[in-house]
């Protein structure tokens, strides 16, 4: 069993010269599946991402049943999200501040 992505059929057939017509999946199929189990954090997920060099992990649930899939991009938006909200955290203490100080 493997994953295919639209990356590594533009990196291993058509980078390669190969016919996507007759290219077999198997041959580019990434195998081991790298997955991440529906009760882990975001950080573990991130760092099997990083250990093993994949942008995109198929989530599964403790029977091993395949339940998404979570992107790079989508970790991103995370932290994304996180950032802003720790910035709005700032910027409401120095509001905060500088009303008490009046």
């Amino acid at each position: 069993h493997g994953i295919v992505t639209d990356r590594d059929i533009v990196v291993e057939v058509l980078a390669k010269g190969l016919d996507p017509s007759t290219t077999s999946v198997a041959s580019i199929t990434r195998a081991p599946v790298v997955i991440a189990l529906d009760t882990e954090d975001t950080g573990q997920v991130l760092e099997r991402m990083r250990a093993h060099g994949v942008r995109r992990i198929p989530v599964v649930d403790r029977d091993g049943a395949a339940i998404g899939i979570i992107a790079l991009d989508d970790l991103l938006r995370l932290l994304v999200a996180e950032m802003n909200a720790l910035f709005e955290v700032t910027d409401t203490g120095r509001r905060r501040e500088r009303h008490l100080r009046r």
